[in-house]
């Protein structure tokens, strides 16, 4: 039986680390997963969005994971977003989650054509079959998948007992309570609200900013399920206004937080990968003063 206790709470979604070159860096892999450690987050979410994982080999993200779960594996939870845009390298990519140990693996429905339902739950419950012992996330985020989950959808998913939860990335907090009420576990997508996502009934949050400023997240996190929702609300605003000002830059928001990571924390993870944008000249500045308003909100709230 799943122990929910592992999936709740503040779960940065994992960075892609590169070296000079542009190739994956282990050991970058390996000290973010220990500053992800090091703060006290719930998890990590590898694999996914924010680890640029539509960019990347197999082999490439094979390489991240094993080198996250060597440092992970027993301290914090790992969620492996698997999901390549054909069945058999996604099968491939669960099957090798799963003999690391990670908690669960995860997928996006398939994108570019837009596939019946019947055809993406087959595509789902083939992936989880390569990882018989490991629970299933659904990933739904339609806004660049292209393709929305639906209770419908969702009910024939959990007739397979691997399928937990989803991780939902749409706008509509009505859609956190929907799944709920289906019986899914829902972690919050979208990290502007995540406030909302909990008040909704999510069980954590899974964030591609999460990582540039953990301890705000983790204390907005805490003030809801206390019930101080005057202060969790004060923090999501700033929150907000960082991420506002990480989107002001030319590059990336990616390649932003990186910066970010650099400045604060002395960690180097590299750029972001073609034809993602990378960070110009004019960027620098905005990345310094996203590190100046995360270290007053972390001294205001923390």
């Amino acid at each position: 039986m799943t122990d929910i206790k592992k999936f709740e709470g503040i779960i940065p979604a994992f960075y892609a680390c590169y070296d000079g070159e542009g190739k994956i860096n282990p050991d970058a892999v390996r000290q973010l997963t220990r500053y992800f450690i090091d703060k006290g987050v719930k998890g990590v979410y590898v694999g996914g969005s924010s680890g640029e994982c539509i960019y990347q080999s197999k082999e490439e993200r094979k390489l991240v994971l094993e080198n996250v779960m060597a440092e992970a594996k027993g301290k914090i939870t790992v969620i492996a977003h698997i999901a390549c845009n054909n069945t058999a390298d996604s099968q491939e990519l669960a099957a090798h989650a799963e003999s690391l140990g990670v908690d669960a693996i995860a997928a996006i429905p398939p994108i570019y054509f837009k596939l019946p339902p019947y055809a993406i739950a087959k595509y789902w419950n083939d992936m989880s079959a390569a990882a018989p012992n490991t629970d299933f996330i659904i990933y739904n985020i339609p806004q660049l998948a292209g393709v929305a989950l639906t209770v419908p959808l969702l009910k024939e998913m959990l007739k397979n007992p691997r399928v937990i939860g989803v991780k939902n990335s749409s706008m509509p907090t009505q859609d956190i309570q929907m799944w709920r009420d289906e019986g899914a576990i829902v972690f919050n997508g979208p990290d502007e609200q995540l406030i909302s996502g909990l008040v909704m009934g999510a069980t954590g949050g899974i964030g591609g900013t999460y990582g540039a400023m953990p301890e705000l997240y983790q204390k907005l996190f805490d003030c809801v399920k206390s019930g101080d929702l005057a202060k969790a609300l004060d923090i999501q605003n700033d929150c907000c206004r960082i991420i506002y000002k990480m989107c002001s830059a030319h590059g990336n928001m990616y390649a932003v937080i990186k910066e970010i990571l650099r400045i604060k924390e002395g960690i180097d993870c590299g750029s972001v990968r073609a034809p993602l944008a990378e960070m110009i000249e004019s960027d620098y500045p905005i990345a310094k003063e996203c590190v100046e308003m995360i270290r007053a909100a972390v001294a205001k709230y923390c």
